[in-house]
């Protein structure tokens, strides 16, 4: 689950991080509001963001400045006028505009190659990390964080200085650093990212500069969410898949492949034993899609709507183990929704254990195709998405 702007800075200031003032703004007038007092807490400048989950905001007018508190009712009342990639602006974030020294990328992300945190900076800040890594690969410094301990003070001064941060500003990075491991840690993050993290002046500083997170960018891990009812308040429905949606909303484990054959499977290891059989057969996945254990009929017609969502779907495998799931209850599932099906797209089904008789008689009496074997099931589903829809 992506956060935005607004929250993943309110996760950073929970922390203890240092993120500039600001307020979410619904309105032009409460925009104005918030501009005033910004502007009468000494900022000379706020800027009015859009609060939708995708990239390219600046470019498509969803950043701007505003030098008065008139101005910033103006602008935000534009900015929630817009469409950016198809998402409403329903929101603005209003903070003062920061007068910027440089910029400093730094980010914590989930490195499965270490099976930890890993710490990602680079001098380089204010661009997108691919784009730099892209121009100079060296020009991105990497520490993994320890498994337990999080990262340690040596690790961040070590990172810190390799992106040429020096006494004051220094201290200052390695508390940000430690920080975002922290946040991670405690959140269930995949990506903690500040881009860009600013030096601004700071006089009353020993150096005269100081470190602010600037914007960030936060995806918790749907799988931890239970543990975080806080987070999953900040879900915004309107950047999901309306398909996404229903699956997660049904206890329904589905990805969307770029295939023509949907998938529908009871448990992980069988679904994605099923894609690599309908890829060795010649043929490309749809989707992975987990009913799990105990599914009943109107799961399994979830199921089948969500597949039949995507229009590339060609041909249909249901595979299921009848262990706590019941055949007989998936085949009623899958009946009744092919009667509710706005299309028709051949399907093979095999299903075994638990009531697998039942099944078979109810499928036989709907007219469906059938397999005994995974490997038929398979070659049956190809030779279907090859003939086309029916």
């Amino acid at each position: 689950m992506k956060l935005h702007e607004a929250e993943a800075r309110e996760l950073l200031r929970r922390a203890g991080l240092p993120v500039p003032d600001g307020e979410v703004a619904t309105t032009p007038a409460a925009a104005r509001a918030t501009a005033e007092r910004l502007f009468a807490s000494g900022a000379k400048q706020v800027v009015i963001k859009a609060q939708v989950l995708v990239g390219g905001r600046g470019k498509a007018g969803g950043v701007k400045l505003a030098a008065t508190a008139e101005e910033a009712e103006k602008i935000a009342a534009q900015i929630l006028a817009l469409t950016i990639k198809d998402l409403p602006v329903r929101r603005v974030l209003v903070a003062p505009a920061a007068e910027i020294l440089r910029e400093i990328y730094l980010s914590a992300l989930i490195d499965r190659s270490s099976r930890g945190i890993l710490l990602m900076a680079s001098a380089a800040g204010g661009m997108e990390i691919e784009e730099v890594a892209a121009k100079d690969p060296t020009a991105i410094i990497r520490e993994n964080a320890h498994p337990h301990a999080g990262l340690l003070p040596f690790q961040a001064r070590r990172l810190g200085l390799r992106i040429g941060a020096r006494g004051d500003l220094l201290k200052q990075f390695v508390a940000i650093a430690t920080g975002l491991v922290r946040v991670a840690r405690e959140s269930d993050a995949d990506l903690v990212e500040v881009n860009p993290l600013a030096v601004v002046p700071a006089p009353e500083l020993p150096g005269g500069e100081r470190l602010v997170c600037l914007d960030a960018k936060v995806t918790i891990d749907d799988s931890a969410l239970e543990r975080h009812p806080e987070l999953e308040a900040w879900r915004d429905e309107d950047s999901e898949d309306p398909i996404d949606r229903e699956a997660r909303e049904m206890g329904i484990a589905y990805i969307r492949l770029d295939g023509s054959i949907g998938c529908m499977v009871n448990g992980a290891g069988l679904a994605m034993t099923t894609l690599d059989l309908v890829t060795r057969a010649g043929g490309t996945p749809a989707n992975f899609l987990d009913i799990g254990g105990g599914a009943r009929a109107d799961k399994v017609a979830a199921a089948m709507r969500i597949i039949l969502a995507d229009k590339g779907v060609k041909a249909i495998l249901v595979n299921i183990f009848g262990g706590i799931t019941r055949g007989d209850e998936v085949a009623r599932g899958l009946i009744e929704a092919r009667g509710q099906q706005e299309r028709t797209v051949p399907m093979v089904v095999r299903i075994v254990g638990t009531n697998a008789k039942e099944a078979a008689e109810l499928l036989t009496a709907g007219g469906f195709a059938t397999a005994t074997s995974l490997d038929e099931a398979a070659e049956k589903a190809v030779a279907l998405a090859a003939g086309g829809a029916q």
